[in-house]
């Protein structure tokens, strides 16, 4: 517990991690965007014009990888997908429709963001594989042309994946009152778990 009515949900330094890998996920997008189409090239202003784009693209990209690893490592138990997840997707309409009092108990993530985070995992992984065989002039010629075409289809299909998440999690949790605050102060009120994550409510609070 972290004072009256409140419980901790981040720690300080999750909270920054997630800081990172939201910041570098903006300009890695804004900057892939750039490249992927005439029509947002406009964004390369934002990088000091299209040479530093493409330069500073695979960077921020690396960066976004390295950090969302760490992030993956402190939630990796935490969004195991099982039995209870599966059945509380089978009943996503109630969730969105707040009428969650009759739904399977849910722990520290419901099964959509659990979901979400496996799609992360997924999609990362491949755009830091494909962005290492498109990653001009350092190792792209090492990979034979036909490999690397490839990689810009799968590059690209992941991000637009990826992005597609991201909006999603970005909606839900301005829609969802109350997760904001999460994870820009690390706590939540004990209304708020208790409602959303009952399960993870109890494991808490021992209520």
């Amino acid at each position: 517990m972290s004072g009256p009515n409140l419980i901790q949900r981040y720690t300080s330094a999750e909270r920054a991690n997630h800081w990172l890998v939201a910041t570098c996920f903006i300009l890695a997008a804004l900057s892939g965007l750039a490249m992927f189409h005439p029509s947002f090239f406009v964004f390369a202003q934002l990088f000091g014009g299209g040479p530093w784009t493409r330069i500073l693209h695979p960077f921020i990209g690396v960066a976004m990888f390295l950090f969302f690893i760490i992030s993956a490592s402190w939630f990796w138990s935490q969004n195991r997908i099982t039995d209870a997840d599966r059945r509380w997707m089978q009943r996503i309409r109630d969730f969105m429709f707040n009428r969650e009092r009759d739904m399977p108990e849910t722990g520290k993530y419901n099964a959509a963001q659990k979901y979400l985070f496996w799609v992360m995992v997924t999609t990362l992984i491949l755009l830091f594989i494909t962005g290492i065989a498109m990653w001009r002039p350092y190792f792209a010629e090492l990979f034979p042309v036909w490999l690397t075409r490839i990689a810009v289809v799968i590059h690209a299909l992941s991000a637009f994946v990826l992005i597609m998440g991201i909006i999603a999690h970005v909606y839900a949790a301005i829609w969802v009152k109350g997760s904001i605050r999460a994870m820009t102060r690390g706590t939540v009120s004990e209304a708020w778990a208790k409602h959303h994550h009952r399960g993870w409510y109890r494991e808490v609070t021992g209520k």
